[in-house]
Order: structure tokens, then sequence, then C-alpha cells
């Protein structure tokens, strides 16, 4: 790993701590500068928004067709109860954790107008009960659901909403802190490898450049709440960073086309380009996903060597 793609990295300082890095307020996990955003004074409006976010996250990072609506809960378990086929059953089992995460949703919504009208709405109120049950169950059957991708699961994502209805509002952030952190770490691990990879190939002289900007483009989209008017600079800064690395061209030979080396790395480097893409926008680290992919870049480094 290149100390350009660390840049965020903040050696031997406690989690936790605040501080100024490059004209931003930022706060530390696991050596990284991470944007701080001030825990929200109103916490029954901040839960509200959080669950209404981190319900359309879980939806916009998992495979489709599984975002059904709360009001369907009964016909998708009636489904998911009577399907017997294994992967069919996992496919009803992910529309099931749609439609219950939904009904959490919609619940802890209809809650919430209550409390503005100054009903008080108390811990056993049966409502309040339901909306958990909601979210316990989408939690337990989002296990079962697999990244738009078809990598692995994101079972972390379905999590959430559970989180931001128990937590204390500073705890949820504290914990979104430790995801982010994380989610930096696997971005530069991939974007070490790329580097690694393809820094001595002659064919795919001055990608580094273009693999570190990314890098850096992802770790500060994956820092950035939807709500920051900052993601007008950095969601165009990822996007463009991500085409330029995604198009980058090897150099070809004198009947203008690729080597066998360039070819194959052009699809490695996509492949990585596309695992950043993921790790940052779901803001949580794709372990499975990334081990296969070090593993293959680790491959075709020795099949260049052999030149096979």
């Amino acid at each position: 790993m290149t100390a350009e793609i660390s840049v965020s990295l903040a050696p031997k300082v406690p989690d936790g701590t605040l501080g100024e890095v490059n004209g931003k307020r930022c706060i530390c996990y696991d050596g990284y500068w991470i944007r701080f955003y001030e825990v929200p004074t109103n916490e029954d409006v901040a839960r509200r928004e959080l669950i209404d976010q981190l319900t359309k996250r879980v939806f916009h990072n998992t495979e489709s067709g599984i975002n059904t609506p709360g009001h369907k809960v009964k016909y998708a378990r009636e489904a998911f109860d009577t399907q017997r086929e294994p992967e069919r059953r996992r496919v009803n089992a992910a529309m099931l954790a749609g439609a219950l995460l939904n009904r959490g949703s919609d619940i802890f919504n209809i809650l919430f107008e209550l409390r503005q009208r100054g009903i008080e709405i108390h811990e056993d109120n049966e409502l309040l009960r339901e909306c958990e049950s909601c979210f316990l169950e989408a939690f337990d059957l989002g296990k079962q659901v697999r990244h738009y991708s078809g990598e692995e699961g994101l079972d972390e994502l379905w999590g959430e909403p559970l989180k931001a209805f128990y937590m204390p509002i500073a705890d949820f952030y504290e914990s979104r802190y430790i995801k982010v952190s994380q989610s930096m770490k696997a971005i530069d691990q991939i974007a070490g490898k790329l580097i690694e990879t393809f820094a001595n190939l002659p064919e795919f002289q001055g990608v580094q450049a273009d693999i570190v900007a990314y890098a850096l483009a992802a770790k500060q989209e994956s820092e950035t709440m939807k709500t920051d008017p900052s993601i007008f600079k950095v969601w165009p800064e990822f996007v463009a960073s991500g085409d330029q690395l995604y198009h980058f061209a090897p150099q070809r030979d004198a009947h203008g086309e690729f080597s066998r080396n360039g070819a194959r790395g052009l699809e490695i480097l996509r492949e990585g380009k596309k695992i950043v893409e993921w790790v940052a926008v779901a803001r949580v680290p794709m372990p499975k996903t990334t081990h296969n992919f070090l593993q293959r870049c680790d491959a075709y480094t020795q099949a260049v060597r052999r030149g096979v």
C-alpha cells in the first residue's frame, strides 16, 4: 500500500479524537480521520430520519425485486412458508425481509406522527412491539439476501434500522464511524493490491495515479452523509474518478491490440474498481468478495511472471 492511498490514516491517535483535517472537522477511528457530524439534539426526529434513510439504503444495495410493500407481509409470509425448493425459498425469504423492513419503518413513522401530536407512546405499546418485531425478523431473514452484484450478502445493512430503533443516537453515530473506518480499510486494501499488481507492468504505465484518485474519492464518499451539502462535490468526484479508472486503456502493441497481460489485467482492474464502488456506497466491508479478488490479483501476477 502506498503513502498516497493512506493519507487518511492517523497513526497512534486514540479512537474518538476530534481534529481538523484538510479543512473539515473529523473524528478518528481505527487510524482513519472520518468526516464528523454533530449528534442531533432532537432524538425523535433523528431516529425517524435514520430509520427512513437506512431502510432505503438496504434496498439500494441489495438484489432487485425484494422491496416488498409493508402491507403485503401476509402474502410474502405465506409464499415463504409454502416454498420448499431451497433457492426459491431464499428469494421468498428476501421478499419477506423486505416487507417486514418496510412495515417496521411504516409503523415507526406512524408512531412518530402520534408523538408529534402530543400522544404519549409507552414502551409496552402494541404498535411499538410490532415495530420491534418487524425489524428483528427482517434482520434475521436479511442474512439470506445478497448484494445486487450477487457476490455475497450484506446482512449488516439489515441490522442498521434495528440499531437505530434501539440505540441512543450518539451510540449509533459511533457505530457508523466504526463501519466507515472498516470500509476505508477495505478500500485501501483493494487499491493497494491493484497498485502492487500493475505498477511495474509497462502496459499499465500511469494507472497508479488513477487508482489513488479513485480510492481517495471512494473514502470521501463512504464518510459523507447524503443529507450533507458536501455530497454535491463528493459524489461527482467519486463518479468521475471511477469512470476514468474504469476506462483506463493499457498500452497496445504495434498492431493496435492489447497484449495478453493487458487484456487480462484490464478485466481485473475493472473488477477492482467495481468492488471499491460497492464497499464505498454500502459503507460496509465485503470480506468474502475482497478476499476472492485479492487471490485473483495474486494469480494474475504469478501468471505474468511465468509468462503464461
